[in-house]
């Protein structure tokens, strides 16, 4: 149905120009940059706010999001060169009423980015972190 990305199979590109964020041993073929947060949601919960700060971007397009498997897809486009970058998220459910996620989110041209995936899977993070 869909063509989300496996995190548990995913291997990542050599290349400088991608940010991996995901819990210790969710994948298993690639090492993640950092661990995402634990927040205090319920895996619907916190899936419905990441669908709300994806939406209050205007350079962040999503392309699929399916509710049944908390997974999101998007691209996200930068501001002065207009380049394409892809991000899906995995939203993670945990015990007690809390979840966490994994973010993959990579270029599809050029070797390095300039930080540009790391810093906005950060202020994702951030924005969906925060009240």
């Amino acid at each position: 149905m869909s063509d989300f990305i496996s995190f548990k199979s995913l291997k990542r590109s050599p290349k400088p120009n991608t940010c991996l964020v995901a819990p210790e041993n969710h994948c298993l073929a690639a090492e993640p940059d950092f661990a995402p947060p634990i927040v205090a949601l319920s895996g619907r919960g916190l899936y419905s706010r990441l669908n709300e700060v994806i939406a209050s971007e205007r350079s962040w397009g999503k392309l699929e999001a399916d509710p049944e498997q908390l997974r999101i897809k998007f691209v996200a486009t930068t501001g002065l060169m207009r380049f394409k970058d892809d991000v899906d998220i995995e939203v993670i459910p945990l015990e007690n009423g809390k979840a966490t996620f994994a973010i993959y989110s990579r270029s599809r041209i050029g070797y390095s980015d300039l930080g540009a995936n790391r810093k906005r899977v950060s202020d994702l993070i951030r924005r969906v972190t925060t009240n």
